[in-house]
Formats: structure tokens, C-alpha cells, sequence
């Protein structure tokens, strides 16, 4: 019985022990712990505005690719990126390379037609000799001048047909009907010219969608072309007011107006991306260069002046107010003073300390208060107790 009370004891002393030991522990660490620090922030007046950023490109709305009409070889080319052409402008020029079949075709025909030439002019002449002396009828002196004059044109069709084949060009249209002039489509502005003097080129065709010899686009109507996610892509609506931030123009700030949203999204790096496309103003003199990387800044929604893009009618109004210290006035509530030519009112703060308010001035400034309005403020408290003459 001894012995079972005593290890009940020993039991306890234990526990006590263990007890004030993690007791002192646990101060120790806490004593031991970094001090919390805190950051304050002061209050201030701002807009609310819930903003999103997309980011892409300016992009031209129109970047047409000029190819070439026939296959070969690069002669000269006449224009280099950052030049200014008018449609119907010359850009290039293609040496043509002959196929050999198309180039003996050609020859064979032209000799063929020569013989049939030289022929018709035997019996042309033969028969004119024979009219003058009366033995042939005028009928048959006049098709023998027929098939003259076809066995000629039938020669000039096959000279033709050999010079399209060697150089691209007919003996009667001139250089201007050449299909080895390659010409500017449209006016604008040459962006690249990837091929040189010496290059082959592949004509556009059905199975082929040819060399491109350069790349025109008007660089006065110009688009930013990005990406928007799914979560933000309902708040969009055509004709929003967008800013855009050119990485490559430090402080840039373009407009531009939002004007298509993709109907369907693609997904990139698992999460559903919609494409946006949005006209870009540009001022009067003002340039910039195709596939500069940008960043669209929509507002989604604004509270205060911010909106002023989307409510053109909206104004500021500024309210100004005084903080009056007075021991002797004695207010245990707010007071109003319905003043016809300057109405304020009084908030006690406690220990003698007043706010005198509000002036309401149509503006957006916020700077101090003005001379005039704390006149006013001024005058019309001390209307309501004289005590705030020795306010301070």
C-alpha cells in the first residue's frame, strides 16, 4: 500500500516537473519571436478603377503579298523596305528561264510558219502576173491575197508566241504588257522584300502559292492584334476605348477603339484565350512600325472621373472643408446651417476640435483649399456662433 502511494507521488513530482519545464519553454520561444510589423497607409481621394491587360501586337489591317506572274530568276529589284509605291508601281523584274520543249515548240512553230509564208507570197506573186495579163479571175487572185496576209499574221503570232517563251514580253504589246514586271497591287508602304537579285521565284498557281517578291500594307490604318482571357472576355463589348502601351516607346499612350472579339477561344498554356482586334488613332504626323509588341489597357469598369472617356458629360465637383480648433463652442452633434448664399455644416470631434463643410465647386482639382472658399467657410461659422471668430 506504502509503495503504491509513494510511486503515485513520484508520478506527479514527474509531471509537475515536465509541466513547468515546457511552461518556460514556450515563454522563452515566444520572447524569442521576430516583432510583428505593420504598415499604415493614409487615406486619400482617387478613382476606382478595375482594369485589365491584354497583351499582342500592332499589326497593319491589310498586309497584301505580291507575287510574281511567271517562274525564274530575279533580274533587279527595284524597291527595298520603308519605300512608299502607288498600285501599278514597278517592284521587280523576272529573267525567264525558257523550258526546253515550250522554247523548241516555239522555233519549230516559226519556222513552219515562215515556210507557209514564203509559199503564199510564190503564189501571190505568181498569180498577180497572170491577173495583169487577164488569163486569172479577180476572185482567185483575191484568195491567193487572203492566204497572204493569214500566212503573215500566222508568222507574227509564232515570233510572238517564241519571245513570251524566251522573255516574257510580245513584240507588239511593248514592255508595258511584260508579265516579267512584277507591279505594286496596291498603294502603301513596302514593309519587306525577302528576295534578291539573282533569286529563282515560283509563279502563283493552283498547287503553288508562289515567291512572295514583297509585302505592301498601308501603315495609316493599323490594328493591335491580342489575347484575352476567358474570365474578362464578357465585360468586352465592341466600340470600348482602349489604351495601348508600345514597349518600344517609352510613355507611349495611343488610343484605340476595341472593334472585334473572337467568337470562339483557344486554349494556350491551359487557359482559354479569345483574340481581340482593336483600330488604333493615330495623331496627324504620328508613326509607328509594323509588329511592335503592345499592351492593351481596357477599363473595365470606373468610379469617378475615370469614366470621363465613357461619360463625356461628367464633371467634377469639389467639395472643400475647414478643421477649426474652439474650446469655447460646444456642440454635442452635427449642425446645419441652411445659409442662402454659403449653407455649411459643423461635425464635433471632440476636445474643441471642429469640421466646417463643404464648399461645392465644379471642378476636378485637388489641391488645398482655396482663399475664397475658406472665406466663406469662415464667415459662415462664425454666422453660426461668434466663438469661432478666435478659432485657430
Amino acid at each position: 500500500m506504502k509503495n503504491g502511494k509513494l510511486i503515485a507521488l513520484l508520478i506527479g513530482v514527474v509531471l509537475v516537473l515536465a509541466g513547468t519545464v515546457y511552461t518556460v519553454k514556450h515563454l522563452r520561444d515566444q520572447e524569442q519571436q521576430a516583432e510583428a510589423l505593420y504598415d499604415t497607409e493614409t487615406p486619400r481621394v482617387t478613382d476606382i478603377v478595375l482594369k485589365t491587360l491584354a497583351s499582342g501586337s500592332v499589326q497593319p489591317r491589310q498586309e497584301i503579298l505580291i507575287k510574281p506572274q511567271v517562274s525564274g530568276i530575279v533580274r533587279r529589284v527595284l524597291v527595298e523596305a520603308g519605300d512608299v509605291v502607288e498600285a501599278g508601281d514597278v517592284l521587280a523584274e523576272v529573267m525567264i528561264v525558257p523550258d526546253v520543249a515550250a522554247l523548241s515548240n516555239a522555233e519549230s512553230r516559226v519556222a513552219r510558219a515562215q515556210i507557209t509564208l514564203d509559199d503564199a507570197q510564190t503564189n501571190h506573186d505568181r498569180n498577180a502576173d497572170l491577173l495583169d495579163r487577164g488569163v486569172l479571175a479577180p476572185a482567185e487572185a483575191q484568195r491567193t491575197e487572203l492566204a497572204l496576209k493569214q500566212a503573215r499574221e500566222e508568222l507574227y503570232a509564232a515570233e510572238d508566241n517564241l519571245r513570251i517563251v524566251q522573255e516574257g514580253v510580245t513584240a507588239r504589246g511593248g514592255g508595258n504588257a511584260s508579265n516579267t514586271l512584277v507591279k505594286a497591287t496596291v498603294s502603301g508602304m513596302v514593309l519587306e522584300v525577302p528576295v534578291k537579285k539573282g533569286n529563282s521565284v515560283i509563279e502563283a498557281n493552283n498547287f503553288n502559292e508562289g515567291t512572295t517578291i514583297a509585302s505592301v500594307a498601308d501603315m495609316g490604318d493599323l490594328q493591335f492584334v491580342g489575347k484575352i482571357d476567358e474570365s474578362e472576355v464578357e465585360k468586352l463589348h465592341e466600340g470600348m476605348s482602349i489604351r495601348l502601351t508600345i514597349g518600344a516607346i517609352e510613355g507611349s499612350q495611343i488610343p484605340a477603339t476595341l472593334e472585334h472579339i473572337a467568337p470562339k477561344g483557344v486554349a494556350e498554356g491551359g487557359a482559354i484565350q479569345f483574340e481581340i482586334k482593336a483600330a488604333v488613332i493615330l495623331q496627324e504626323g504620328q508613326f509607328l512600325r509594323a509588329g511592335y509588341s503592345a499592351t492593351a489597357d481596357v477599363v473595365l469598369d470606373c468610379r469617378g472621373l475615370a469614366a470621363r472617356e465613357a461619360l463625356p458629360d461628367l464633371r467634377g465637383v469639389r467639395g472643400e472643408m475647414a478643421i477649426l480648433r474652439c474650446p469655447e463652442v460646444r456642440l454635442s452633434r452635427p449642425v446645419r446651417l441652411l445659409h442662402p448664399r454659403a449653407p455649411i455644416y459643423v461635425v464635433p470631434r471632440g476636445e474643441g476640435i471642429f469640421m466646417v463643410g463643404a464648399t461645392m465647386i465644379e471642378s476636378d482639382a485637388r489641391g488645398p483649399a482655396t482663399a475664397r472658399s475658406l472665406m466663406e467657410l469662415l464667415g459662415a461659422a462664425y454666422a453660426l456662433h461668434p466663438a469661432f471668430a478666435d478659432a485657430e
